[in-house]
């Protein structure tokens, strides 16, 4: 008796899904999927700098190192309280004792500027306090999430003119979305040379010429959506 009522209950639940897929597979429906993206230019650049007493053999300490950074960097307008933040503190002390050699202090940083044109005049204004060691970490753009939102709209409202397009020459009309799906997505520069996404002259150049030959490469945001719109 136990098995037959089991057996019913699949058979319910079976009878129920069925039905359920068949309802939504048997009304006229029109599936269609755009994509939109957009190219913007990073307003976030983040750079590594790293100090060390390895640079001059030991012979200037990372507290000058530092100092002529820091001045350096307000002398660009840049506000080191909130732009600059403290990565890492290390030396070569094991090695000391095992080798017996001068402990060399280093000291790493994360600078936030905001365009190119700043990021290379730290660059250069850096390399002249003898601080060579400056990466860019990453890039980012501020308004990232607004964006987003901003394409996904326009990709459903293409998805929805590609679906009127398609139906019009029938003598039908796109009704209401019965199923969104959606993606995005956002694709950084690619590394060069070592570098990602930035091109920049030698310091040679840079000490020749008032203007600072930088360039980053925009970011690609993307948003795609598939929808499938009831016919009328």
């Amino acid at each position: 008796m136990k098995t037959l009522i089991l057996l019913w209950a699949v058979l319910a639940v079976s009878i129920t899904t069925q039905a359920q897929t068949k309802n939504f597979i048997d009304q006229p429906y029109m599936e269609t999927t755009a994509t939109v993206d957009s190219l913007v230019v990073p307003d976030k650049i983040f750079l590594a700098i790293l100090i060390t007493e390895a640079d001059t053999k030991g012979k200037v300490s990372t507290e000058v190192l530092e100092r002529r950074m820091y001045n350096t960097l307000t002398g660009l307008g840049i506000d080191t309280k909130e732009k600059l933040k403290l990565s890492d503190v290390g030396s070569n002390f094991k090695k000391y004792f095992l080798k017996n050699k001068q402990v060399l202090k280093d000291k790493s940083y994360t600078l936030e500027v905001g365009d190119a044109v700043t990021a290379g005049k730290v660059i250069v204004g850096l390399e002249e306090a003898g601080i060579s060691d400056v990466e860019l970490r990453k890039l980012e753009f501020s308004n990232q999430d607004k964006l987003l939102r901003l394409l996904e709209r326009k990709a459903i409202l293409e998805a929805k003119d590609i679906a009127n397009n398609m139906v019009e020459p029938l003598g039908q009309s796109v009704g209401k979305a019965i199923h969104i799906q959606n993606s995005s997505s956002f694709q950084l520069p690619r590394r060069e040379s070592g570098a990602m996404g930035y091109k920049v002259t030698t310091m040679d150049s840079f000490m020749e010429q008032e203007a600072i030959d930088i360039e980053f490469e925009e970011i690609r945001y993307m948003a795609s959506v598939q929808v499938k719109f009831a016919l009328d």
